[in-house]
């Protein structure tokens, strides 16, 4: 019902934006699946790029409440709490953060952080308020099961099984050694059955699961996947981080609905070849988008990673605080490619300290409307310095067409109808970042600065 009403009030704000735009109009889809979770690419806000692990109640509401009355209105949905909401100290050295460890072996939320859990409420005060305001809440874990739960072989919630016999401690993250693997067994499942059992009792609308897709532990996903179905909450399950093997696509689509497809995205342009994937830069992300485009579908998004615009700090999850080192054109080309490939839109920056760019960037009607309406989306020409991606506008509307500049320097882009296999002829275009007409032909052409963008629609006659 809450996505329905979210679709409904974007509706409104694209007509809107239709009427001010005279003979440009957009066409609102007539056909879409409201039985999936994600018939669109979820859209929202996540803490990690900012706050790291160090998010608390009162920073979090008070960004929910910006995110609320700024963005909402554009279809922007989800709000997540990131890694290590059950660290009572999350300042100090790995090892002594001081978990919050329930009795059945389960994290539960930090009361000195997160006071509203007081009294075994965990979540669901939160929770409950995120979904007054109309929006839907989310947390991130690491695969496994606590290492203090199973040293401690604590019971299992709702089952006769105990911790070390679902434990599998010959496998843990490579990067946090905070909990162990989950055996494939039925002590596996019934640990898994239960942590999500917890989770639909609080309200989560959206689960991260993180060190679970590259590699890829198909055994556990399998499992959560099942847990999520037993909670008896619907819960939008996202795999990261990447790159998801493009081997394990299959069993991606029928698990999850969003799987990160690269490494971590930072504020980084580009990287020389034989660098580490760690952190992904953008004009990397080129062919790994492309190479995945085909698996998007509604139910099931590729994710290309969280958009690191504006702001990020306090304490971001990766560098000094600062403001994003894109420059505006990088931002827009981020932006542009992500949407034209229907990836998730997920948004790191500092709400609380918003700049006028980004906001305008984030409610881009005409540009939102790419991102979760779009269809037949796919690059047409991939180049050393030059990309040319094409989508089709809902109910064919016309064509939406985006062209990138990878190069170092300016230079001139230019995509005919011939080219890009358009057969009506002469048509009104559209430049959708600046919002208005542009011309009737045959072709789009832009003059782009290093490292820059532009997103065309050529409307139907």
């Amino acid at each position: 019902m809450r996505n329905s009403v979210t679709k409904l009030l974007l509706s409104i704000v694209l007509i809107i934006a239709a009427g001010a735009a005279g003979a440009w109009a957009t066409v609102w889809p007539t056909h879409q699946d409201m039985s999936v979770i994600a018939p669109t690419p979820p859209m929202g806000w996540n803490s990690w790029d900012s706050w790291g692990i160090g998010i608390n109640e009162a920073q979090f509401r008070d960004t929910v409440t910006w995110f609320h009355n700024h963005l909402q209105t554009y279809g922007w949905q989800y709000v997540v709490i990131d890694e290590g909401w059950f660290a009572q100290r999350p300042d100090n050295p790995v090892g002594s953060q001081d978990y919050t460890l329930g009795k059945n072996g389960r994290y539960w939320p930090a009361v000195n952080r997160f006071p509203s859990a007081a009294g075994g409420k965990g979540f669901a005060p939160l929770a409950g308020w995120v979904h007054f305001l109309g929006l839907k809440f989310g947390i991130h874990i690491v695969r496994g099961i606590p290492r203090q739960a199973v040293q401690e072989n604590l019971p299992i919630a709702h089952s006769h099984f105990r911790a070390a016999q679902a434990a599998d401690t010959s496998d843990t993250c490579a990067w946090n050694s905070d909990t162990w693997g989950v055996r494939d067994n039925k002590a596996g499942q019934a640990y898994y059955d239960s942590l999500f059992r917890l989770y639909a009792s609080w309200g989560v609308d959206l689960v991260k699961v993180d060190c679970i897709s590259s590699p890829w532990h198909g055994a556990e996903i399998a499992m959560i996947h099942r847990a999520i179905e037993r909670s008896g909450r619907p819960m939008l399950l996202s795999l990261s981080p990447g790159p998801t093997p493009l081997a394990d696509a299959q069993a991606a689509v029928a698990n999850a609905e969003m799987w990160r497809i690269s490494d971590d995205m930072w504020d980084v342009w580009s990287k020389p070849a034989g660098a580490p994937q760690f952190p992904q830069a953008l004009k990397n992300q080129f062919p790994v988008i492309a190479a995945w485009e085909p698996w998007a579908a509604a139910g099931h998004w590729p994710d290309a990673d969280m958009l690191p615009f504006g702001y990020l700090g306090p304490h971001p999850g990766w560098g000094e605080p600062r403001m994003s080192r894109f420059t505006h054109d990088e931002v827009r080309t981020m932006m542009t490619l992500w949407a034209i490939a229907r990836s998730p839109l997920f948004i790191g920056t500092n709400l609380l300290k918003m700049d006028a760019f980004t906001e305008n960037t984030l409610t881009n009607t005409e540009v939102l409307a790419v991102d979760q309406f779009s269809q037949n989306n796919h690059p047409v020409e991939q180049t050393a310095d030059t990309v040319v991606w094409m989508a089709e506008a809902p109910e064919h509307g016309g064509d939406y067409i985006a062209l990138f500049n990878l190069s170092d320097k300016p230079q001139t882009v230019t995509a005919t109808w011939d080219q890009l296999g358009i057969v009506y002829g002469k048509c009104p275009i559209r430049d959708l970042w600046a919002r208005q007409q542009v011309g009737y032909g045959n072709h789009v052409s832009a003059t782009l600065a290093p490292h820059a963008s532009a997103l065309f629609q050529a409307q139907h006659p």
